[in-house]
């Protein structure tokens, strides 16, 4: 096919009069059945240099994403282009993924995109058989190498896939973020006689700046100061999920338009916000990393980051979701000298210790194990458990297998020792990525030419697009009127603890403050762990203002109270103030009938459900049948423990469970 013929079809599909030069190449290539690695800048057009060729290819292609939403956002326009894709991802159903595997067997697919998990689901690999599968894309590559800002254990798999292709067969790689080591790294896994095209990564639209601050309380003054002066809307990326929901709320005490998202969301949420991201329904999104990757939204025009990233590639892949128009960007990057211990955190605890390698190790010696069971006896989480046994297959110590319908690890006799020094060298690679990054903090150079350097683009431009190559540098002001709001602020927000489920009639209910970002958390350690008796009185103010200001002047018919594990009376006697204040009557009645451990021993959701599990019941069920339950505990952590008392308590009747404690955990996920 000649270029002209090629560009007759791209208009009459997509639209699009012309290719790129460099998008051209790489199709050209594809087109041969080569196999090739395309590293170009965001906004490039990557996407159409694996969705062309699809089109004009007569069996299906596989694209292997890790991005939910630039799924739902790709097969949504090409099936309103009249080509016919479907994704096959975790959010959906497994009917609804059964149902689109059949189409794709039946050739009713041209596009298939579908997230590598899936690849260790027996249905799929047999089904991949089935196929006639014509080309096989994998999209942000670097997610293959362990050497990636991204890397997923998961991705691995899709070389065992690529392996069984006839020669031939096209496979395209594509990436916005590879420097050197993992360009060689994704080639050498690819195999075959695989060509890289790396194109300029300079964006030359952005205006990159970095506001150095000396605390949190400067970062969310200067926010509340000048984010509404922007132009446009945009994307804040904070550390954690916890930031997201601070900044989120505090921009609502502001009446800056802003919602919170995070990897936390259920589907359906996320999908609004995806869509509300695209009409510009809010001036700020404020995400974590879990946000933006894919999406194809030309008209962002600003990022800031209130977190410094792990390294110049992150920072360079998020940013990148700016001003894919072309028109100007606004990029800032907030930095406190104590903001390298989140991402030094991240990077120590990247992998887990030896000691969880060896605990694995011995479990599986013992018995067939799956991953829940492995959850159980080593009493790890879930992601720690999925790096683990990765590693061990890649050694070739422990091994798959298949008993029925279940998926199980077994020890390999005679397999090699645990190899840790790959391990080493890729945790101090991590850490002098994260040196790079606070480089770029403090570099007096163009900060574009830094990154693209970084990179591997090392064309020799100039740019004067920084604030230290011609824009104006951006400082903090802290007037007494803006710490006056912050503490105001402060004071009067109360998170929420969110408890609903179709199990129970639970309704979510609010915590007097977060456990360890104030005196709060101190106040309660002193009482539970240093002799310090009752909680103290300024608690008791707290929780009953939070009260207020989440349910007003709600009455309830009683109050109870979470039996105590380790610490005493002191539920029952702050439970019991509260009563006297709100005038609700207390009982006494919700007991403990077996032995439970602190829930803050074990690491994983599973193991802290098991601890409670049926450890409760009410001694006196008239007392509480068709009544509303004020249900009172000092800390919430994973919400196990009240999630169960709140199925018993329903149980024996109770209408409504409300939930309210001194104190939530900032811990949890971090995405």
């Amino acid at each position: 096919m000649t270029r002209q013929e090629a560009e007759l079809i791209l208009l009459r599909i997509f639209g699009i009069a012309k290719f790129h030069d460099e998008q051209w190449t790489a199709i050209e290539r594809v087109l041969k059945g080569e196999r090739v690695l395309l590293i170009e800048k965001t906004g490039f057009g990557k996407s159409l240099c694996f969705q062309f060729p699809a089109t004009v290819f007569k069996g299906i292609t596989i694209i292997f994403s890790p991005l939910i939403a630039l799924m739902r956002d790709q097969v949504k326009k090409l099936n309103a282009k009249g080509v016919s894709a479907r994704c096959i991802n975790s959010e959906q159903t497994p009917e609804e993924n059964s149902q689109i595997i059949s189409e794709a067997k039946t050739g009713q697919v041209k596009i298939l995109y579908i997230a590598p998990e899936r690849q260790e689901n027996s249905e799929w690999v047999e089904a991949t058989s089935q196929m006639n599968i014509s080309m096989v894309v994998v999209d942000e590559a670097h997610c293959i190498s362990v050497w990636g800002h991204d890397f997923r254990p998961a991705f691995r798999r899709i070389i065992n896939l690529i392996k069984l292709l006839p020669k031939g067969l096209p496979v395209l790689a594509t990436t916005a973020t590879a420097t050197q080591k993992v360009e060689r790294d994704i080639a050498q896994q690819i195999g075959g006689s695989i060509s890289t095209i790396r194109g300029n990564l300079m964006r030359d639209n952005f205006k990159l700046f970095v506001v150095k601050v000396a605390s949190e309380e400067e970062k969310f003054i200067w926010l509340g100061q000048y984010l509404n002066k922007l132009p446009g809307s945009g994307i804040l990326y904070t550390g954690t999920r916890f930031d997201t929901e601070i900044y989120s709320k505090w921009f609502e005490y502001l009446n800056i338009s802003s919602t919170a998202y995070n990897a936390g969301l259920d589907t359906d949420s996320r999908i609004a916000i995806e869509n509300g991201l695209m009409t510009n329904q809010w001036k700020c999104i404020i995400s974590t990393n879990a946000l933006g990757m894919g999406i194809d939204k030309p008209d962002i025009r600003f990022i800031i980051h209130s977190q410094i990233p792990q390294s110049p590639i992150h920072y360079y892949q998020e940013i990148g979701r700016a001003g894919r128009d072309g028109n100007s960007a606004n990029i800032i990057l907030f930095y406190n000298p104590e903001d390298r211990k989140l991402p030094e955190a991240f990077i120590e605890g990247g992998r887990p210790s030896l000691k969880k390698y060896e605990k694995v190790i011995l479990a599986v010696k013992s018995d067939l194990l799956g991953e829940w069971d492995l959850m159980r006896v080593t009493n790890m989480k879930q992601n720690q458990i999925r790096v683990i046994k990765a590693d061990l297959i890649e050694q070739g110590i422990i091994r798959e297998v298949m008993i029925g319908k279940s998926k199980k690890y077994e020890f390999i006799p005679g397999s090699p020792s645990l190899n840790t020094k790959v391990f080493d060298e890729l945790r101090n690679s991590k850490l002098n990525d994260l040196e790079s990054m606070i480089q770029y903090v403090g570099t007096e150079e163009s900060r574009m030419k830094f990154l693209c350097d970084y990179l591997g683009d090392n064309s020799d431009r100039q740019f004067n697009n920084c604030d230290n190559t011609g824009e104006q540098k951006i400082g903090v002001s802290v007037t007494p009127e803006w710490s006056e709001k912050l503490q105001s602020f402060r004071e009067n927000y109360f998170p929420e603890l969110e408890v609903e489920s179709k199990n129970s009639n639970m309704s979510n209910g609010v915590a007097a403050s977060y456990y360890g970002v104030s005196n709060v958390g101190a106040a309660l350690h002193r009482s539970k762990y240093e002799g310090g008796g009752d909680y103290a009185d300024f608690l008791l103010k707290l929780v009953l203002k939070a009260f207020r200001k989440k349910f007003g002047q709600e009455k309830f018919d009683l109050i109870v109270y979470v039996p105590p594990t380790s610490s005493g009376d002191l539920v029952k006697n702050f439970a019991t103030k509260i009563s006297q204040v709100l005038k609700f009557p207390i009982s006494h009645n919700l007991q403990k009938i077996r032995k439970t451990d602190q829930q803050k021993i074990f690491e994983n959701s599973l193991l802290k459900s098991d601890n409670v599990n049926g450890a409760f019941t009410f001694t006196a069920p008239d007392e509480i049948n068709g009544k509303s339950v004020l249900l009172i505990d000092d800390i919430f952590d994973s919400g196990a423990t009240i999630k169960e008392i709140g199925k018993i308590l329903t149980n024996f009747g109770a209408s409504k469970i409300v939930p309210i404690v001194i104190a939530r955990t900032v811990g949890g996920d971090l995405v």
